[in-house]
């Protein structure tokens, strides 16, 4: 179902039932998978490659070109997973260099004008609300929540199941697990609903519980000696304890505490 007032390039690559609205622009090296849906006045440009079943909303701008001031013009990338999301005047940078794509996982859903800058890795199932804004090189693990007017400085990492709350100033990796808040932000408690909603057991939640104490509320003490304390501790057994710790371990530009 093409609308007739869409512009779509001959270049472009049409999946099998999509449906382009009135107004679209849809332009040379796009590829779109079956069964998407693109609402009404969306733009999608450059080399951008989209799975199946992703909604697009008025106004949301997908895989035009990177704000990064080091752009030279060689040909760069977006790459669009399943059962995406984007809501009004998302807008959606492919990446600054050929190498690295911007990557965005499956199940998303990114609400009105978040903003997803170049070279930026996204996981699964993760929730973007309005005005959710990540610089460059941002990677960003599953089932992550950003929550409104929060921004989040390039080269960091959010990781799995965090939650970020609103107006939050993020400018070091986000634990795992944990929920954030504040300008700068700190480390407030573990995400101990999302967890649950998500099938942590009670024995994982205690475990990680224990990490939690034993890591974020010592912060007078050395990030590196508590590390290590924990990596003998009994909850270090845990599979996501571990994750914690790998986490914390190959971080580049500080921990949140």
């Amino acid at each position: 179902m093409l609308h007739p007032s869409a512009i779509i390039s001959e270049s472009a690559t049409i999946g099998n039932d999509v449906t382009i609205g009135p107004f679209c622009v849809i332009g040379e090296n796009v590829t779109i998978g079956d069964r998407c849906e693109l609402k009404s006045h969306v733009v999608i440009d450059g080399t951008t490659v989209i799975g199946e079943d992703n909604i697009f909303y008025p106004f949301s701008a997908i895989g035009q070109q990177t704000q990064d001031l080091k752009y030279v013009g060689e040909p760069t990338h977006l790459k669009i997973g399943n059962r995406n999301t984007f809501r009004e005047n998302t807008t959606i940078h492919r990446s600054t260099v050929e190498e690295t794509p911007t990557t965005i996982g499956d199940d998303n859903n990114f609400l009105a004008y978040s903003h997803v800058a170049h070279d930026c890795i996204i996981g699964n199932h993760c929730i973007f609300s309005n005005n959710a804004t990540i610089g460059g090189h941002v990677e960003v693990e599953d089932y992550v929540i950003i929550s409104g007017l929060s921004g989040v400085h390039q080269f960091c990492r959010l990781g799995a199941h965090s939650l970020i709350g609103g107006c939050t100033k993020v400018v070091q990796d986000v634990p795992p697990f944990t929920i954030v808040d504040g300008a700068p932000a700190a480390v407030r408690s573990i995400n101990q609903v999302g967890l649950q909603r998500r099938g942590f057991t009670d024995q994982d939640i205690a475990y990680l519980r224990r990490a939690y104490k034993r890591i974020f509320l010592k912060k007078n003490t050395n990030l590196a000696v508590s590390l290590a304390e924990l990596k003998i501790a009994d909850s270090a057994t845990n599979k996501h304890v571990q994750h914690l710790i790998k986490f914390l371990d190959s971080a580049e530009r500080g921990v949140i505490r």
